[in-house]
């Protein structure tokens, strides 16, 4: 049974005290948690691959082969991670949209799409073109001459790959910055 009152103000108080802007109160305050962790869960992902999976996996596994493949799969988790958190994340900025200044909202929304941008990009585009060259080679990169010109290709697109990553984890540090700010 739930009893609820009238305060002086006109605001409903339930059997317990609190208001019902304080339960709304808190039920933003875990959403911006949530949002925080969301962010900082997908950067320590994209930063962790970046800084340890992928250079370890080329300074231990026998073959560059196998390296590639264990990256090019665990860089495929990291950027559809990435793409369907930066969603989540705008489709959520909209909650308490009145409390944050418009500045610090539009910026984390731009860092945000961007985040979504450069995710999809390096996955269905470049990734997808990446694994079509390797395909075509028809054997492993490192027995492709540098000069060929679908070695060149690859390099050229994994150069590409680098910088998207690096656009996207940069945006997304923005856009956990500016959930940290608006939290706090």
């Amino acid at each position: 049974m739930s009893v609820e009152v009238r305060d002086a103000r006109g605001g409903s108080l339930s059997a317990s005290g609190e208001s019902a802007g304080a339960r709304a109160g808190v039920g933003f305050t875990v959403l911006q948690d949530v949002r925080l962790l969301l962010a900082a869960v997908w950067l320590g992902a994209a930063l962790f691959f970046s800084f340890a999976v992928a250079p370890s996996a080329f300074a231990v596994l026998p073959a560059r082969e196998l390296a590639g493949n264990l990256v090019t799969r665990t860089l495929g988790v990291v950027n559809v991670a990435g793409f369907v958190v930066s969603l989540l994340l705008l489709a959520s900025a909209f909650a308490g949209r009145r409390a944050a200044r418009r500045r610090a909202w539009l910026v984390e929304m731009v860092a945000l799409a961007v985040v979504a941008l450069t995710t999809f990009v390096g996955h269905w585009v470049i990734n997808a073109r990446l694994l079509a060259l390797r395909r075509a080679m028809g054997r492993p990169i490192d027995e492709v001459a540098a000069s060929d010109p679908l070695r060149v290709a690859f390099n050229s697109l994994h150069g590409y790959s680098v910088a998207v990553l690096t656009v996207g984890m940069l945006a997304g540090a923005l856009a956990l910055l500016m959930i940290a700010r608006r939290r706090g």
